[in-house]
Formats: C-alpha cells, structure tokens, sequence
C-alpha cells in the first residue's frame, strides 16, 4: 500500500486528521522513566497505545532520539507501531536536504532501516537532492514549504518572479515533482492565510500541518483553510500538548495524553 492510500484509509477508518508527535524529551518525561535505560521507547509506545485509534498518522522526530543517542529506541519505536498499528502512517520527521549521493542514504536510514511511511526533506538543494528518495516509489516524501516557525519568512517570503518563494516550491511539487504522486508539503498551522494560498495551488495534495498546540496556531482557521473538498487532506501535528498533558493536570500520562488527542481530534472534526 502507499503511503497516500494508507493515509486516506486512516483519515477514514480513524475519522481523524490528528497527526501524533513523538518528542521525547528527558526533562519532562515522568519520573518513572529517568532511570529506565528504554525509557524512552516505554513512554512513546505508551503514547502510541493510548492515541492509536485517534490519529491518522505517528511522527517521531528524529533529532529528539539522536541527541541522546537513542536512536536504537526510535528503530524499536517504529517496529512497534508498524507491528502493532500497521494502518496508521509512520512519518519520519528528519527535514534532511542534501546531494544526491548523500540523499540515497538519507532515504535508506528513512525507509530501510526505520521502515518510516514518509519522511520529511528540505527543498532549498533542488529535485536532484528530492529525487532519490522516490526511488521507494510506495513511500512519501513531505517536502518543506510553509514552515511555522517566524523565522521561516527570513526566506519563504521572498520574491520569485512575482510570487514568494513558500508558493514557488508549492508548484514545483505539485507540477513537476510528484512524478509518484507520494508527495506531500509542510505547512504551518500559525499562517492560515499562506496555508489556505497553498491548498489553492496544490489541490488536493496532502498536507503535513504543525503549529496548533504548544505553538498557537488556531484550529479552525487551520481547517477551514487547509481541508480539501471532502474535509480531508490534513495531518495536524500535535506533539508537546499531547505528550506532555499530565504535567498541567497531575493526570496519569498516557490517561492525559488519550483525552487532549481526543479533544483536538473532536476540535479539528467540529470544523471539517
């Protein structure tokens, strides 16, 4: 199955677009979790067990399990979901961005070793440094476009034959580059007038949407200009409001995190 049939199939099946972070961060990961040498992969498979049946996809961020050199538990992290949840889209959020040659392997640490549905890449190299992650002609690639962060109008903003750079990569994906039809683009939930701008030039083409949560973004501004015509199209990324929802309530963690992913899946369902 690709990875855009196997996202339709679990906005359906799930009646969700709630994509659900994975960033474990030491700091604020219960205590019961500090001195477990797999504490890492014991809270995210907990995480995953409590949301499996409210999201339409997983996204491990991979800079939060290199760090601490865990990335052996992001690999037993990715086995357990796809054993476990094998219909819910498992995406790499990695934003590599390099030549060809170092792209492939970029791509084989993505796709091979973490078996990831999609990975996310950085279009600033051009096609040649996109390209050879279609080789996996099944598997996604979610290319930056909008980014959410307000330092990404340092360069998204600027001007390219009359129309900024976010909409310029926007078409490329969308006209030139989706030769497998398994690509989708990043954009930010705190700009829903750009996101609305892209939606227009895409069509239907999925889109990765972070932001809501811990960064603001609102979300019905986020839907109403993001959805496509069937109320689909979105993975709305929320990872530190879910993971780390006990903190605010005292709650059991994974109990916390089931009910704020149920609640932003009902609050993004209200707007569909």
């Amino acid at each position: 199955m690709t990875f855009i049939n196997k996202l339709s199939a679990a906005w359906t099946a799930n009646d969700s677009l709630l994509c659900v972070g994975l960033d474990p961060d030491m700091a604020k990961l219960p205590a019961q979790f500090h001195g477990d040498p797999q504490g890492i992969y014991h809270f995210c498979r907990e995480i995953i067990d409590a949301t499996a049946d409210l999201a339409c996809a997983f996204k491990p961020q991979i800079a939060y399990f290199a760090a601490l050199s865990a990335e052996g538990q992001l690999q037993q992290i990715c086995d357990y979901a796809r054993a476990h949840y094998p219909h819910i889209p498992l995406i790499l959020d990695a934003k590599r961005g390099d030549i060809g040659a170092t792209a492939r392997q970029y791509a084989r640490e993505a796709y091979d070793r973490y078996g990831a549905d999609a990975v996310t890449v950085n279009p600033y190299m051009g096609f040649d440094s996109v390209e050879p992650y279609m080789e996996w002609r099944e598997r996604g690639v979610i290319i930056l476009c909008r980014t959410s962060n307000a330092g990404g109008s340092d360069l998204q903003f600027l001007d390219v034959g009359g129309q900024p750079l976010y909409q310029h990569v926007a078409r490329l994906v969308s006209e030139k580059w989706n030769a497998n039809g398994q690509c989708a683009l990043v954009v930010g939930a705190t700009f829903p007038e750009e996101l609305a701008q892209v939606r227009a030039i895409v069509g239907d083409m999925p889109l990765l949407v972070p932001g809501i949560g811990a960064q603001g973004g609102d979300i019905a501004a986020t839907v109403t200009s993001g959805r496509t015509a069937d109320g689909a199209g979105m993975m709305i990324n929320s990872s530190r409001a879910i993971l780390y929802a006990a903190q605010r309530t005292g709650e059991d963690f994974a109990a916390a995190a089931r009910r704020v992913a149920e609640e932003t899946r009902d609050a993004i369902n209200q707007h569909r």
